[in-house]
């Protein structure tokens, strides 16, 4: 990885003239103007107060320091003391043929959880789950990319009053023959029923509190409802989940670890942890930790979701070695986990929790609602997305197969609808837009997938003309075009470390554009199969290593490289 290598040459400098102990300050980041060669360290700036020196002075002496080494084209110190470093074609050509690196070995140090998608049975899934079920793919991808023993775990929401009220709705008003077509949807329309119908007639809300009371005391007749609920709702999720390549490790529902609640309740009281206040066990929490207090028990003796949540966190330490457990969840969790966490941490549970929260996706007029029934269904959205796509690859590739028409629309569809998300900043709130979400054009999956397919025909096309790739390296980087779609494929590496670190699939998103932009600018402006032989293969190369980033960038993300479009 050419950042890597990079800051361990600046690092070595750095501790063989000022000591070992200035060399963490060796931060190197990539110019923004290639006028100023390719990266650039403000070391000097950063250390000049602990060494007592001029930050020129420092900088000149660790440029002539680096002139030394061989990586090295040009060094040079510019402004209050940055130093300018300009990489020799050779070392970027290695690079370059080097690629992405491969997946690393990581110390064993357990593994890594990630809790994601999470929906509530007897809703088919909408827009609203799209962010967490994305968001959470790809950073499972990464890390497992990275070397990291993952676990993907859905968290399903398979317990709680919901199912009382559902119960009811489901005796008094399914259609039997709609619940046939389509279970999901009938349970969901009865529900949606069951709120306007409370509203007339407030018995229903204590009817469907019997209800449930009677599903919690394992009553045979609620527990065979609520089991057939799970049942067509999980095969449901499994065809929307197949559709977007989504697989899960593990999926375990809140009634999964029901029977854990009390233990969990007893040692949070025998640890002074929680206390009873008016009849219910509370968690209080410091004033300055600015967190109101969390009911970990009713009155009435009814657990609540952060019963569940810290049952389920003693449930993974019991059955896993961890290295971390990560929930991606919107924003408007961050309280709830900032509880649970605290909470974990007086217990003395030494876990590595991590909250990795997103914006909402909403419409102009709000939020989706079940109640409301301005849902829209990802199904849905993926049909149209499909649909979309096979109209645009109907118009380019008519000559293609209906087969292969229909597998590259439904990759270029979802790649679409996955892309929309993941490009963007995860704290940002979305607000949905059909348009935009299908776009084809400027920053979006297909035109990324478009790139890779140019390549992948650009090589079919070389190798029916006999041209074919040597086994060793054979890139020349021989104009600034050539350099400057180098020096962006090995920034992928370090991105994708980037986006690891910070749970952000868009730095990835970025860099695959920038790619594909300095991609398409070397293409259209520098010929390749009609070259000289030296040159035409050096750039044959160049657009194979690009499109191999492009399609191992883009799998990180979850969507699919298409070898035709």
């Amino acid at each position: 990885m050419i950042d890597t290598a990079l800051e361990k040459r600046v690092e070595e400098a750095i501790s063989r003239l000022f000591g070992r102990d200035y060399a963490q300050d060796s931060f190197l980041q990539k110019t923004a103007n290639s006028r100023f060669g390719d990266y650039q360290s403000n070391f000097a700036l950063n250390a000049a107060g602990r060494l007592g020196k001029k930050p020129r002075d420092i900088a000149a002496a660790l440029a002539d320091e680096l002139k030394r080494d061989p990586v090295f084209e040009r060094i040079e110190v510019a402004g209050p003391g940055f130093i300018n470093m300009t990489l020799t074609r050779e070392f970027l050509s290695g690079a370059v043929y080097q690629g992405i690196s491969p997946r690393e070995e990581q110390p064993d140090e357990g593994v890594v959880i990630i809790d994601y998608s999470s929906p509530n049975i007897a809703k088919p899934m909408h827009v609203g789950h799209l962010r967490s079920t994305v968001i959470g793919d790809s950073i499972k991808r990464i890390y497992r990319f990275l070397g990291y023993k993952v676990i993907a775990d859905n968290h399903l929401g398979d317990w709680g009053t919901q199912f009382g009220k559902l119960i009811v709705a489901y005796r008094r008003w399914l259609d039997e023959k709609e619940y046939g077509l389509s279970p999901v949807d009938e349970l969901e329309r009865i529900y949606v029923k069951f709120a306007r119908e409370a509203e007339k007639d407030p018995a229903l809300e204590e009817e469907a509190r019997r209800e449930l009371v009677r599903l919690q005391e394992h009553d045979p007749e609620n527990i065979a409802l609520w089991e057939e609920f799970v049942r067509v709702s999980l095969q449901e999720y499994d065809k929307v989940y197949q559709r977007l390549g989504i697989e899960f490790d593990i999926m375990y529902g809140e009634s999964h670890y029901h029977d854990l609640m009390p233990d969990i309740v007893r040692e949070l009281q025998e640890k002074e942890v929680a206390r009873i206040s008016e009849g219910a066990v509370v968690v209080f929490f410091d004033e300055k930790e600015s967190l109101h207090p969390c009911i970990i028990r009713k009155k009435d003796g009814a657990f609540l979701y952060a019963t569940s949540e810290l049952a389920c966190i003693a449930f993974r330490k019991e059955h896993y070695h961890l290295h971390s457990l990560l929930y991606v969840t919107d924003a408007r969790q961050e309280t709830h986990f900032k509880q649970i966490f605290n909470i974990a941490g007086r217990l003395g549970w030494n876990i590595d929790l991590v909250h990795i929260p997103f914006g909402l996706m909403g419409l102009k007029e709000g939020h989706f609602s079940t109640r409301k029934g301005n849902v829209i269904k990802l199904k849905e959205l993926i049909d149209e997305a499909v649909a979309r796509a096979r109209a645009v690859v109907e118009e380019k590739n008519p000559e293609l197969s209906e087969e292969e028409k229909d597998i590259i629309a439904e990759a270029v569809g979802i790649g679409a609808v996955k892309y929309a998300d993941l490009s963007q900043n995860r704290l940002s709130n979305v607000t949905f837009d059909w348009d935009k979400m299908l776009s084809f054009e400027g920053n979006t999956a297909p035109y990324l997938q478009y790139t890779h397919a140019r390549i992948r025909s650009l090589y079919r096309k070389a190798t029916e003309t006999g041209l074919e790739l040597p086994p060793e390296n054979v890139i020349l980087i021989e104009n600034e075009t050539e350099r400057a779609l180098a020096l962006a494929l090995t920034q992928l590496p370090a991105t994708v470390r980037r986006a690891a670190d910070s749970y952000r699939p868009n730095l990835i998103a970025d860099q695959l554009f920038d790619i594909a932009q300095k991609y398409n600018t070397f293409y259209n402006s520098l010929p390749v199969l009609k070259e000289d032989r030296s040159t035409a293969l050096s750039r044959l190369q160049l657009s194979v290593r690009t499109g191999e980033a492009l399609k191992a960038g883009l799998g990180l993300l979850g969507i699919t490289a298409v070898e035709r479009m």
